[in-house]
């Protein structure tokens, strides 16, 4: 990767009484950040930090977003258009490569993604392995990270070849385990992937087919499930991406990274979003209770909470949440159910977008509603909200890895700390404890 960010002028810090100029770096895009590297060296102090908030970890070419005007562009491409026009295999040619692929380039890399579906058979031990109500994210987490042991070929981080084989293998057997993870903890036989269908028919025959009975793929399924794993293929560096670039910096095996991602995805503040909403809309029941939930969710004293709307990023509207709105009423028009759940997430959907309350404070619903909403919908339980979130999340872990290997500047990872524990003291032996 070539470093495109540019110096555009200095920042002047003054540390007990000392002043010092600092670079300001500016990317093409978004607020510029001031080159704090020197700080140290020049001052002996660093900087404090928790949870990276206002820290560039590192320049990248990827994605932005602008939560302030409600933006998201995938290598400067906007994510609603991308979402209505191209197929999830397309975005994620975008995404590893920079550019959106030419027919025969789409047509190339879909045949090379279809011909790695099969899983290797031994790893069906691994499955056998796991506890019959384990959670499908522990099913993920451990077989992804058992690829390693599989494909252990220690130049995936020096030879194109071979790290181009690394992503094009977790890209097509993310959906084999996922599925394979879904069949495991229902009781079902597994299924295996078929090549005459497409990235997302595909999944969905493998999750939902039996021996008994084949299953009919809807095109509207099928397209909204790709729509979603568009939608989920990356965020910048939130939690999860940096797990994977921080594991990665050290040479790590990338079946080993892409696991520590999925295992930081698992965590309830980061990847559970969408499983807390429909827990939310399952604890209010039924139309008729949602005015005392909606009193309780403006009460500050309360500390009942409406999930699914608004956005820690995005100070407005979520613009996935446009794409995934549509896809939620095209989905439960085609399947036309008869759930009290589904019935209170279009009241309250109404209710959100024209309630002054929630107006007024930017409460939109986001992604994470609606994608609950669809992915109850078609059949999915709760425990796999996050699973289908990882699966298409994996795009994007891959592309900033390999963006990570690219980068010139790249070092190994090594954040500081303010230490607060005890000072040096003396060792005191066992009998005058």
């Amino acid at each position: 990767m070539e470093n495109k960010i540019t110096q555009s002028g200095t920042a002047t810090i003054t540390v007990d009484g000392q002043s010092f100029e600092l670079p300001v770096m500016k990317g093409s895009m978004g607020a510029p950040g001031i080159d704090v590297r020197a700080l140290h060296k020049m001052s002996g102090h660093f900087t404090f930090d928790p949870g990276y908030t206002s820290t560039c970890s590192t320049e990248s070419q990827i994605t932005f977003i602008d939560g302030g005007k409600g933006q998201l562009l995938y290598r400067g491409y906007d994510i609603e258009s991308l979402a209505e026009n191209s197929t999830f295999l397309e975005v994620a040619y975008l995404l590893i490569n920079g550019e959106l692929p030419n027919k025969a380039e789409n047509a190339k890399f879909t045949n090379t993604i279809t011909q790695h579906t099969m899983l290797h058979d031994q790893i069906e031990s691994f499955f056998h392995g796991f506890r019959r109500d384990a959670h499908p994210m522990a099913m993920m987490c451990g077989t992804v990270g058992a690829l390693s042991g599989f494909y252990h070929d220690d130049s995936h981080t020096t030879v194109d070849d071979a790290r181009n084989m690394a992503m094009h293998r977790l890209i097509a057997k993310i959906p084999t385990i996922a599925a394979r993870a879904y069949k495991y903890s229902i009781g079902q036989p597994h299924v295996y992937p078929d090549n005459s269908l497409n990235y997302a028919e595909n999944f969905l025959n493998m999750c939902f087919s039996v021996p008994a009975e084949k299953y009919k793929i809807s095109p509207t399924i099928a397209r909204a499930m790709d729509k979603i794993f568009i939608l989920h293929a990356d965020h910048e560096q939130n939690a999860s991406t940096s797990t994977v670039r921080l594991a990665g910096s050290s040479g790590a095996n990338p079946y080993a990274c892409i696991a520590a991602g999925i295992a930081c995805l698992w965590g309830p503040s980061h990847g559970g979003a969408n499983e807390a909403c429909l827990n939310m809309l399952q604890e209010i029941g039924t139309v008729d209770r949602i005015p005392e939930f909606i009193a309780r969710a403006k009460d500050k004293s309360d500390p009942f909470r409406l999930m699914g709307f608004g956005h820690r990023v995005y100070k407005n509207f979520d613009p996935r949440s446009r794409v995934m709105q549509k896809v939620a009423h095209e989905v439960l028009e085609e399947l036309d159910l008869k759930n009290p759940i589904l019935d209170v997430a279009k009241e309250l959907e109404k209710i959100a977008l024209e309630d002054e309350y929630f107006v007024a404070k930017k409460l939109y619903p986001n992604v994470d509603f609606y994608s609950g909403i669809v992915l109850s919908a078609l059949g999915f339980p709760t425990s796999m909200f996050t699973v289908l979130f990882s699966l298409a999340r994996t795009v994007g872990w891959i592309s900033q890895w390999n963006e990570m290997l690219e980068d010139p500047s790249q070092r190994i990872g090594r954040p500081r700390q303010l230490y607060s524990g005890a000072t040096a003291r003396e060792y005191v032996p066992m009998n005058k404890r």
